[in-house]
């Protein structure tokens, strides 16, 4: 008698486990993407305490799913193995695509070969990479372009003459490169302009703020600041009316709603729109093309034209699209 009813709760357990291990089997499948689920398209950006990247999450976000897809978002906050930590993540999650803005030119290849390795096709936005046939598709605003924009308007304001400053992006960031080519394309032709001080910020607000301080200690008679991105811009700018220099000019680079409100204040003088939220939704289109076709019918490397943004026009900038254009 006690031999049958040990044999009866053996066989009920083991039919209890049977039923718990088949539903959560059922619940992976659904979270990845498969067995009936929706496929994953993983977003992945840059710090988000940067209006910017907030943006290109958000649209990327809302055009998979207007797609039909299950989206899964996170920032790697510029650090390389956080963004290596996401990409292992995004693979456990068996996502369809990676919509990315990366944590460095070089640093991002190994993690995008890795994903494709495991069938997972890489979309960069804003960030190139340091390579050619990885990644299915590089989006980005022309910098170069953008910077000659903001250069000549900045050259400008400033009536060809006098000192400046300059604020960089991280060292690890092509754009950051670029645009400060872009800039001195156009600044060093004009020989009474002169840089009196080059330096990284690191796209930071906050560096940007303390580094402008002590730029004006040691250079009291700047005219004006050039900026690689508005976060930048927006901490110098405030330096500057701390310091009662509300006469000098600065000009950012990114177009976002803090340097537009700025600017209709009548504080930064100018910026530079990229267009993130188009990016960001050709980004998703491409791979959803390409997930369906096998191609995205399109080269790898693709570039999109900035727009100038001044006092007349700002009002019609609303969170990185310039309405009419």
């Amino acid at each position: 008698m006690r031999k049958s009813k040990v044999a009866l709760i053996l066989i009920l357990a083991a039919s209890v486990f049977l039923v718990t291990s088949t539903i959560a089997f059922a619940g992976g499948a659904k979270e990845s993407g498969s067995a009936g689920g929706k496929k994953i398209i993983a977003v992945i950006t840059a710090s988000l305490d940067n209006p910017f990247f907030v943006t290109m999450m958000n649209s990327a976000k809302a055009e998979a799913e207007k797609l039909g897809y299950d989206t899964w978002t996170a920032s790697h906050n510029d650090n390389v193995d956080t963004q290596n930590q996401l990409f292992d993540t995004a693979i456990a999650k068996h996502a369809a695509a990676i919509i990315l803005d990366n944590a460095g030119a070089d640093a991002s290849v190994a993690a995008i070969q890795k994903a494709a390795n495991a069938g997972i096709p890489t979309f960069c936005v804003d960030r190139e990479i340091n390579a050619k046939g990885i990644a299915k598709a590089q989006i980005v605003s022309n910098n170069f372009q953008g910077a000659t924009l903001g250069a000549t308007y900045f050259a400008q304001l400033m009536g060809q003459s006098g000192n400046y400053v300059e604020l960089t992006g991280k060292d690890s960031d092509t754009n950051a490169h670029v645009r400060s080519d872009g800039y001195h394309s156009i600044l060093d032709k004009f020989p009474n302009m002169k840089m009196v001080a080059q330096q990284t910020a690191n796209w930071d607000q906050t560096q940007a703020y303390s580094v402008m301080q002590t730029i004006l200690q040691a250079h009291p008679d700047i005219k004006g600041v050039i900026s690689g991105n508005d976060t930048m811009a927006v901490g110098a700018q405030a330096a500057l009316i701390a310091a009662n220099r509300p006469d000098v000019i600065v000009v950012g680079f990114d177009g976002s709603p803090d340097a537009a409100t700025s600017i209709l204040k009548g504080q930064m003088k100018a910026t530079v729109l990229q267009p993130i939220v188009m990016l960001s939704q050709q980004a998703v289109d491409q791979a959803d093309k390409y997930l369906k076709t096998g191609s995205t019918g399109m080269d790898e490397k693709q570039t999109v034209n900035c727009i100038l943004i001044t006092k007349d026009n700002a009002a019609n900038l609303h969170n990185f699209v310039l309405s009419g254009s």
